[in-house]
């Protein structure tokens, strides 16, 4: 029997004057699923999520929550809350309050014993507890996160909605909060709606990952999926690094992943059974820690990046710049995609 999706979009479309923002769109998002909508500035993933939190209405289609039409509901009676990219916690409030905010606003007003147990949950929750009387001023960003999600999370709703909330963090910082988020979200067993331009934030974390591109999504798909069986170049490129060869047909192109590549000295090292082998010459090297990665040249297929291993690079070396290698490929590394 097909379970009703906690949020779906049926043909929805967002104009702002003569800009279409999201053209005919349709979603469908498992209830407890983390899904996020990624795509590059102006593809109309935060528009999406606004129209979601009940901050903007769709021009045409609708947005429905729980298998209600959410058309003309004001966000405040939407059962979703928002974490928004810088937080938007009130300076002049202390954590507890920044947390209860929310619940101090319902009618009639939960008694003072029930707020003061409810921002204790919630801040165990996220691991603040014995924060409660510090301002938001005195807390690191990854604290003043974990505060934005608590009071997000303290009224317990159907959906959390995240936009680029990991944003404003530093790269190790950010790691933490992608793990800690991950956590959170299968303990709570809450639907987590996450918007983002960063792909690796978005594989590394998601059931499913929402491609778009100027307004329309392109293709849904586990991590895997979009990585593996990319539709068509452009989520392949998003989704991912990529090198684009010229394909057997017009508008098509010769995908493959620098990692499937195998880079040696000469043709006679490189491994047995690979589909193809080309005479490179390396224009740049950069080391990664866990691999290197080379900006290779040949004189019909152009430049392109291989990524070595440092495992490998015992048996193969390393090279330096202006070095002559051999590259190649097994068959089943490369992918015929189309360009649209």
């Amino acid at each position: 029997m097909f379970e009703q999706p906690v949020i779906a979009f049926e043909n929805v479309t967002k104009t702002f004057g003569n800009v279409h923002a999201v053209v005919d769109n349709n979603l469908a998002v498992k209830a407890g699923e983390f899904l996020s909508i990624l795509g590059p500035s102006g593809c109309g993933k935060t528009t999406s999520l606004r129209m979601m939190a009940g901050f903007e209405q769709p021009s045409s289609g609708a947005v429905s929550i729980q298998g209600q039409n959410m058309t003309g509901v004001p966000a405040f009676l939407r059962p979703v809350n928002m974490v928004f990219q810088h937080y938007a916690l009130f300076p002049h409030l202390n954590v507890a309050d920044n947390v209860s905010y929310g619940l101090r606003q319902r009618r009639p007003k939960p008694a003072d014993a029930e707020l003061a147990k409810s921002v204790a949950d919630a801040l165990e929750m996220v691991r603040l507890s014995g924060y409660e009387k510090r301002r938001s001023y005195e807390l690191s960003g990854g604290q003043q996160q974990r505060v934005a999600l608590a009071r997000a999370l303290i009224n317990r709703p159907a959906v959390l909605l995240l936009d680029e909330p990991l944003a404003a963090l530093d790269r190790k910082l950010r790691r933490e909060m992608q793990i800690e988020l991950q956590n959170l979200q299968r303990n709570l067993g809450i639907t987590f709606l996450l918007v983002t331009h960063d792909q690796e934030e978005a594989l590394s974390m998601s059931d499913r990952v929402c491609v778009m591109r100027e307004g329309r999504i392109v293709q849904i798909g586990s991590p895997r999926e979009l990585y593996d069986k990319p539709i068509n170049s452009y989520v392949a490129g998003f989704v991912g690094k990529a090198n684009f060869f010229v394909g057997p047909k017009a508008d098509t192109v010769l995908c493959v992943r620098p990692e499937l590549l195998e880079i040696s000295a000469t043709r006679k090292t490189l491994p047995q059974g690979l589909a193809d082998a080309f005479d490179v010459t390396v224009l740049n090297r950069i080391f990664l820690g866990e691999h290197t990665e080379y900006l290779v040249r040949h004189e019909s297929l152009g430049d392109f990046t291989v990524l070595s291993p440092r495992k490998s690079e015992h048996a193969s070396g390393v090279f330096d710049i202006g070095d002559k290698a051999a590259v190649g490929w097994h068959k089943s590394a490369a992918q015929i995609l189309t360009t649209t």
